[in-house]
């Protein structure tokens, strides 16, 4: 009677014992690859790469690439982004670089100092234009074409 559906979304979203973290005053140099959540309020300089999601904190920055599904940022981030998902950027965050995400949100006093582009924008303009040649039968100047056409 009741679907779980919701508590499955639920639990895929929540953090859980695989989240990784990074605190406030770590510093690492490197590549990281993950499947689980990250948090990172120290400083990364490197490679991120295929985590679910990725919270960069107030304190926290990132000098490198990452690579995920969604990501929240309030801290800093210099570099290469590739958000799949949804990149959220809060009042204090800081963007440079490159950026490539499926949708964006972005605070009123975030800084944002990056060319961006959006992944959904060519299957857009790919769907409009295919919607575009098909033919509506409650579309008046299609109707009026067709009424002027000599017969056949």
């Amino acid at each position: 009677m009741f679907s779980d559906k919701k508590d499955k979304q639920t639990r895929n979203m929540e953090p859980s014992a695989s989240q990784n973290r990074i605190n406030e005053g770590t510093e690492l140099k490197g590549d990281i690859i993950s499947s689980g959540f990250f948090r990172i309020d120290g400083k990364v300089e490197g490679n991120i790469s295929k985590p679910s999601k990725v919270v960069i904190g107030k304190n926290g920055s990132v000098n490198g690439k990452l690579t995920c599904e969604d990501a929240d940022i309030e801290g800093k981030f210099d570099g290469n982004l590739n958000v799949s998902g949804t990149l959220t950027l809060k009042s204090t965050a800081h963007i440079e670089g490159e950026v490539v995400v499926g949708k964006l949100a972005v605070e009123p006093g975030a800084t944002f100092n990056a060319s961006c582009s959006m992944q959904g924008a060519k299957k857009a303009a790919a769907s409009t234009s295919a919607s575009e040649d098909k033919t509506n039968p409650y579309d008046r100047q299609q109707r009026l074409k067709k009424a002027s056409e000599p017969l056949k």
